[in-house]
């Protein structure tokens, strides 16, 4: 017998019919629920049966909630401990300020947080701007200065790590200069060039080159010499050997020093901006210790080390793409 269903011209939907061995016979209503019930279940397998999706068998799976479980204990498990020393840090201010007393409360703080960042880009004169603006300008001599360190202290470094009469006759130098604190060159760039903002990205320049120059130059040394032979078989130029051999080779111990070399200008800013004024956080904070705003402090001591950290994370991010 052979099944077919027939649709007439003047009935849009009649029921299917069986055709067999010369005669038509209807199908019955449970004979038709039956036939469709096994095609659905061929087309979509016991989860369309059933009424489901066909993911749903899948996604509630025992290894699939097994899997979901385990990313929600990994993320907990990153975000707790961090978390909860904000919280114990917290707890202790707020014991220590429950009494009173000229150190505001976390409360009070949080308060003038919210206002001061309303409108954190506010003008009302070169020495009256909002946190904003001196966050920006503090950023842009960190650039600046770590820009040019980087221009010198890395070519340095190659120089050093590489020739050995460089290495004897800069490392003395080096050991000497490198412990010198980050103020005392303040002075020279004032005197050098008459104007508080260089003298600054010079201290910033002179501070964050070092780390650079060493990290570069070890770097260099700890190449295998095998490779160096290999470039002394191919006669490659120095250039290529650099571009091709050193780099390659030398870039995790280069950007350690970098990542160490925004550290220290990031650092060193703020205490020259104490000393020098203008505009910048660095003195953006001395400003407000003059007018004896104790939570506007705070609130920058949390805003510089929230830059440090993401400056570093974005280095340390950059650097472990090159692993």
């Amino acid at each position: 017998m052979v099944s077919a269903v027939f649709h007439s011209p003047r009935d849009p939907s009649p029921g299917p019919m069986t055709v067999g061995a010369g005669n038509v016979v209807p199908l019955t209503a449970k004979d038709a629920e039956s036939g469709a019930a096994l095609s659905g279940a061929t087309a979509h397998g016991p989860a369309a049966t059933a009424g489901l999706p066909a993911d749903a068998s899948i996604a509630t799976s025992p290894a699939a909630r097994e899997r979901i479980l385990t990313a929600l204990r990994g993320m907990a498990w990153r975000l707790l401990p961090p978390v909860a020393g904000l919280l114990l840090l917290l707890l202790c201010w707020q014991i220590a300020t429950q009494k009173g007393g000229p150190f505001p409360t976390p409360g009070a703080t949080w308060e003038a947080a919210v206002k001061l960042f309303a409108d954190p880009f506010y003008r009302n004169g070169p020495n009256d701007q909002g946190i904003g603006w001196n966050v920006l300008y503090s950023l842009q001599r960190v650039g600046l200065g770590f820009g040019l360190a980087a221009a010198v202290g890395i070519p340095l470094g190659f120089i050093i790590g590489r020739f050995e009469f460089a290495s004897r006759m800069l490392n003395p130098l080096i050991s000497l200069l490198k412990p010198v604190s980050p103020l005392a060159w303040l002075p020279i760039g004032l005197l050098v060039f008459k104007s508080a903002n260089p003298a600054a990205i010079w201290t910033i320049f002179i501070c964050s080159i070092w780390p650079m120059v060493v990290n570069t130059a070890v770097g260099v040394q700890r190449v295998p010499q095998d490779y160096l032979n290999v470039a002394r078989v191919l006669r490659l130029s120095e250039w290529k050997l650099v571009t091709r051999i050193l780099l390659p080779a030398v870039l995790p111990y280069l950007l350690t020093g970098v990542r160490l070399s925004v550290g220290t200008a990031w650092l060193v800013i703020v205490a020259a901006e104490m000393l020098t004024g203008g505009v910048g956080i660095g003195f953006w904070v001395w400003d407000e210790w003059n007018n004896l705003n104790v939570q506007h402090i705070i609130i920058a001591i949390f805003v510089i080390g929230l830059v440090g950290m993401l400056l570093e994370w974005a280095l340390v991010s950059l650097a472990r793409r090159f692993e």
